[in-house]
């Protein structure tokens, strides 16, 4: 805006607490001054990928491109030599003409840091092309080399890349010739005219065009990425150019930035907003919207997009008019369905990298910037009113949070930002408008009074469809962390209790056995065993007790409650939307390296002469032994389960497991399943998670004691002496330096006793409960040691099968199977696969196996203890489901 045009606040306008009024100068300040588009890293992705590409296709598709040279070297001998002589002319004059021209176009303009950019990027594209010259001529494969280059009459080889051509394509594209209409023809006919000259003159071949436009290409994004791309953000000047000429007349204004949720990159695209106030008639809100805002949640978008099925997410990348016309039609279209809607009244561009909307303005407070005891009934009638009357014309909001719905002076609430929005919308994601603001209101009022509300106007049947949408996933992401935010704080008060009831009891059975020293009381008239059980008992009882009145549902499952009560018949089973998550991602990238891993080993192993000579008597044993740890297993869970639960139910749950190993990382596939089956098992859910933790505590100490023992007796083999070997003093050492950093640094120390604290809280008191029982407790720590030892002589009788039997100890071969276990279980990968094996292998080598013989017994004893239950593990898998044991 003009210099001496002061924008104050417009008088009269209540602006909520959630936004910062901020008077604005004339020339508005371009913070930062540069800015990292996402677009210029995605493209830089895609060019790298384009190069890839093309190199496989000449390496792999070696007769394609030499026939497409041949019939490109056919038609050029037709063309007239006039011709060829007059496209290579042309082009080497409008190759240095047409970027010359462009520089000094944009330097009258005084915007010589885009020219800067192209000089670095002509300068990097230069580096590269010789480079890769470099690379084709001298260490290429022969197939690229002949599809990039050519002979030419006098026995040399053409360049397999430009490097003058190359640099220019960096330089236009790094400047932004391509936004400007003239300017972007002027570009393709130079690099067409080039081509053309080249090709018919039969100085390069195409593939080596295509590369070299897309090392161009490339390098240009690359540097534009890397050092940032001017800020164009339009200054105030442009926004009151722009006002007038759609026939404003702009006094003052005040820039409404929003600071309730920056962070946040859902929403940091929404532009920046102005409250206008014009020379007569009533003030105008102004929204202006610019590149690099709307690249702001470029990623976010673009993972939403891929890991949510049935959910036509908005486009990641769209042109500033695009948004203009979208945000424009959801506007007309809300209002025309009779919804509160602030009125677009004028369109206009601002510049080529920046679009202005304006809007009749509407004074009032956003729900964020409201008390909760403000938040009235009629208030989130008035709301869910505009809600129903845009699904009256399947119109979709997409993100009604606090902050996009605004109440005016009278009361009633506005819809705004509804640029997200979807006209024509599906039953899917117009019921996910009625879940996301459900939650937007109980997060206010509380799961009853929100409910209510919604069925009040909506009616029961429309809020009970909602039901499975009622997940994280659908939500907002400031709803998510809202509602992350209060599971920690809930889980913190249960922990709080669980450890207040249990200092508690401490203190009672302190103060009754110094009350029975203090009477002098005889031995004989000490509390009995049965006595000092039953106290122990009621000691654990409160702390159950505790546990269970400190537990609070979660807003979403009060909701669900709700519902349920006004229509009971409700489908409350989560539709399922995630297509894609973190973890599938990482197991997906995890399996496919370890299939590469071990296809990798195969091709070297003969497969035909290892099968006929294994001992099929050891592959028997290895079979038995691997049956044999599932009935350990059941032995090392129910050893933990007070509780009587059927042994052959829990064995098939074991062999259940392995169904559940093939999809899932082997840590969490086995302990979920353990705990939903002693739920289905009559367990109370805190006690069966208590008990898979209590078991999952005694195992890994235990394997941590065996592969410390076993290390030691491998040491001890070869030397008269007991001294442990080198391994394991190393790793004791390093054990203990990591312990003496956690417990230097506060923070790590905080974090550590922080998890151990909470898992200590529910499982040590079902330990002790355990410790009551020995006879429960030999049969879990039993168990455990059966089902190492099994495993052991599995991989041992797997070793045998292919006569290598005694080669290594015993000792050995149960460091190996403890060290793979231990490697498999952290993996990602389903059941371990990859680290497993590779494991196994390298430590069975390291240990005095021949390579030829360890790679074959490690793929028997997986094949018997992973891969062959898999088909029994489906079958208990259904049996049990089918019997609702899990």
């Amino acid at each position: 805006m003009a210099k001496n045009s002061k924008l104050a606040p417009t008088p009269g306008d209540h602006i909520g607490s959630e936004f910062h009024a901020d008077h604005l100068s004339g020339d508005e300040p371009l913070l930062p001054a540069r800015v990292h588009r996402p677009s210029d890293l995605l493209r830089l992705l895609l060019g790298i990928v384009g190069i890839a590409l093309v190199l496989l296709l000449a390496t792999f598709a070696h007769g394609t491109t030499q026939g497409l040279q041949n019939d490109i070297g056919e038609g050029a001998g037709l063309a007239p030599r006039l011709l060829i002589n007059f496209a290579g002319l042309a082009s080497s004059i409008a190759v240095l003409v047409v970027p010359v021209a462009f520089a000094v176009e944009r330097l009258i303009k005084r915007d010589g840091l885009r020219i800067a950019d192209g000089v670095l990027a002509a300068v990097l594209a230069h580096g590269v092309s010789l480079a890769t010259d470099l690379w084709v001529t001298e260490s290429a494969p022969e197939s690229i080399r002949n599809a990039l280059t050519q002979p030419l009459s006098n026995g040399a080889l053409t360049a397999p890349v430009h490097s003058y051509l190359a640099p220019v394509i960096a330089y236009m594209t790094a400047v932004g010739m391509s936004r400007r209409p003239r300017w972007r023809v002027a570009m393709w006919g130079v690099l067409l005219l080039d081509a053309f000259a080249v090709l018919v003159g039969r100085y390069t071949t195409p593939f080596a065009i295509v590369i070299t436009v897309l090392i161009g290409w490339t390098v240009a994004f690359g540097t534009l990425y890397a050092v940032g791309s001017p800020n164009v953000r339009p200054t105030g000047q442009h926004l009151l150019a722009g006002l007038r000429r759609v026939g404003f007349t702009p006094v003052s204004a005040v820039r409404a930035e929003d600071l309730a949720h920056p962070e946040h990159p859902e929403h940091s695209d929404r532009g920046r907003r102005y409250v206008v106030t014009l020379e007569d008639g009533p003030p105008i809100d102004v929204t202006v919207v610019d590149r690099e805002q709307q690249a702001q949640g470029f990623y976010y978008r673009l993972w939403r997009r891929l890991s949510l099925r049935g959910i036509n997410q908005r486009r990641s990348l769209q042109s500033l008019r695009q948004t203009l016309e979208q945000e424009a039609l959801l506007a007309y279209a809300a209002i025309a369905a009779g919804a509160n809607a602030p009125k677009l009244i004028a369109t206009s561009e601002l510049g080529p990298d920046a679009v202005m909307l304006v809007y009749e303005h509407i004074g009032g407070q956003s729900l964020d910037a409201l008390a909760d005891k403000e938040v009235t009934d009629e208030l989130m009638h008035s709301a869910w009113r505009q809600v129903a009357a845009l699904q009256s014309r399947r119109i979709a909001h997409r993100r009604l949070v606090g902050d996009a719905l605004l109440v005016d002076r009278s009361g009633t609430v506005v819809l705004t930002d509804l640029r997200g929005g979807e006209i024509a919308a599906g039953d899917l994601v117009l019921r996910m408008d009625v879940a996301q603001l459900l939650a937007t209101f109980g997060l206010r009022v509380g799961a009853e009074r929100a409910v209510a509300a919604a069925v009040e106007v909506l009616g029961p049947d429309a809020v009970a469809d909602s039901l499975p949408l009622l997940q994280p996933i659908a939500l907002s992401r400031t709803t998510r962390a809202t509602l992350r935010r209060l599971a920690r704080e809930r889980a913190k008060r249960e922990r709080e209790a669980v450890l207040e009831a249990s200092r508690a009891a401490k203190e009672l059975r302190a103060e009754a056995v110094a009350a029975g020293s203090l009477d002098g009381a005889t031995a004989e008239e000490q509390p009995s065993r049965k006595a000092l059980r039953a106290r122990k008992n009621a000691e654990k009882r409160a702390i159950d007790e505790a546990m269970e009145e400190a537990r609070e549902e979660d807003l979403l499952a009060q909701i669900r409650r709700q519902v349920l009560l006004v229509r009971p018949t409700a489908p409350v089973e989560p539709a399922r939307l995630e297509r894609l998550s973190p973890r599938i991602l990482v197991s997906w990238i995890a399996g496919a390296i370890a299939v590469y891993l071990l296809l990798s080993q195969l091709a070297h192993v003969p497969l035909n002469k290892v099968v006929s000579e294994a001992h099929w008597g050891w592959v028997v044993a290895a079979a038995m032994f691997s049956a044999l740890t599932y009935i350990a297993a059941a032995q090392s869970l129910l050893g933990f389960v007070p509780e009587k639960v059927s042994f052959v139910r829990t064995v098939q749950a074991q062999i259940a497991g392995n169904f559940v190993k093939l999809v899932a990382p082997a840590a969490v596939g086995g302990v979920a399943l353990n705990t939903r089956f002693l739920q289905r098992a009559g367990i109370r859910p805190g006690l069966a998670v208590a008990s898979v933790g209590a078991s999952q505590l005694f195992g890994l100490g235990s394997h941590i004691l065996l592969l410390l023992t076993f290390g030691y007796l491998t040491g001890t083999e070869s030397t008269a002496d007991i001294s442990p070997s080198r391994t394991v003093i190393a790793g004791l050492l390093t054990a203990a330096v990591l312990v003496l950093v956690v417990t230097a640094v506060p923070a790590l120390r905080k974090f550590v006793v922080t998890r151990l604290r909470s898992l200590f809280a529910g499982v040590i008191p079902r330990m002790l409960d355990i410790l009551q029982r020995p006879r429960k407790l030999v049969t879990g720590i039993g168990g455990m040691l059966l089902l190492t030892l099994a495993n052991v002589m599995c991989l041992d009788a797997s070793i045998r099968a292919f006569g290598a039997g005694g080669e290594i100890s015993y000792a050995a071969i149960a460091v190996a199977f403890l060290a793979g276990n231990a490697l498999g279980s952290a993996a990602p990968t389903p059941g371990g696969v990859g680290a497993v094996e590779g494991a196994l292998i390298t430590a069975l080598t390291f240990a005095g196996l021949e390579a030829e013989t360890a790679f074959p017994a490690v793929l028997l004893f997986r094949l018997m203890v992973f891969w062959l239950p898999v088909l029994p593990g489906w079958v208990a898998f259904t049996f049990l489901q089918r019997r609702g044991a899990i």
